[in-house]
């Protein structure tokens, strides 16, 4: 049966010794697609050095300027974080989040996000996961060299890889990151128009909320074509009402 890869996606990573170090990390361990978004310095000579004798894995990286166009024809996407979230976010413990990928990837590639050396990954780059992965630390010291977290990461997807006994099967493939992100901005469009507002004192969380459950329910494709055209016919609706009001408005007019 065909598998789909398991992709690292490095986020604003500055030091190029680490690229080479996870793309090490990963060939030990049987990964090979490695996606670089907004590296601070690659190629370069100490990534080289690093990798150790995984330089394909280095040659075949891909470079991108943006989160979304490492996600491209991703399916089911974790986010790394050592740092605590909101609660809206579904968390997993990184053996759980490698089983979990290793099943995903049987329907489509699978992408796992890790941020900057010294910050991590941002609010905005995890909006398109579905999930949350966390490395269990002791309680005194839970920041990991980023090597040594895709390290651990990809080991555990290679024993996930060896113990998996079916692959998990689906009607539909879940949504691309670029259809949900269609479908937030479709969402929005249409709650102004219904005038359906967050009517809290900071006026700003309501979104965050409706795509937080909304990346927890992991809709597929077809789910999401269900509420385009159901948020469609609240437009068209809205749109009938409006041209009818209008027209009962200029025939009064024109009585008076």
């Amino acid at each position: 049966m065909s598998v789909h890869p398991v992709r690292t996606v490095l986020v604003d990573t500055s030091h190029p010794g680490n690229i080479g170090a996870v793309a090490r990390a990963l060939k030990n361990m049987g990964l090979h697609e490695l996606w670089l978004v907004r590296p601070k310095v690659f190629p370069h000579a100490e990534a080289t050095a690093r990798a150790s004798g995984a330089d394909d894995v280095l040659a075949a990286a891909r470079v991108v300027p943006t989160v979304a166009e490492a996600l491209q024809g991703a399916g089911y996407v974790l986010a790394t974080t050592s740092r605590s979230r909101d609660q809206y976010f579904r968390s997993l413990d990184v053996r759980e989040a490698a089983q979990r990928a290793v099943a995903e990837a049987a329907a489509a590639p699978v992408a796992i996000l890790f941020g900057a050396e010294r910050t991590g990954l941002t609010n905005d780059d995890v909006q398109a996961a579905h999930a949350l992965l966390r490395i269990p630390t002791g309680s005194d010291y839970a920041s990991l060299n980023l090597a040594m977290a895709v390290q651990i990461v990809a080991y555990e997807v290679l024993r996930a890889r060896e113990a998996v006994a079916a692959p998990l099967l689906r009607d539909q493939p879940l949504a691309s990151p670029g259809a949900m992100e269609s479908l937030y901005t479709h969402l929005q469009q249409v709650m102004d128009i219904v005038d359906f507002r967050d009517r809290t004192q900071s006026g700003t969380n309501l979104m965050s909320r409706m795509r937080r459950f909304l990346q927890r329910a992991e809709l597929d494709v077809n789910e999401v074509n269900i509420l385009r055209g159901f948020l469609t016919a609240i437009e068209q609706r809205r749109r009938r009402a409006g041209e009818h009001s209008n027209t009962r408005g200029g025939t009064e007019g024109g009585d008076a």
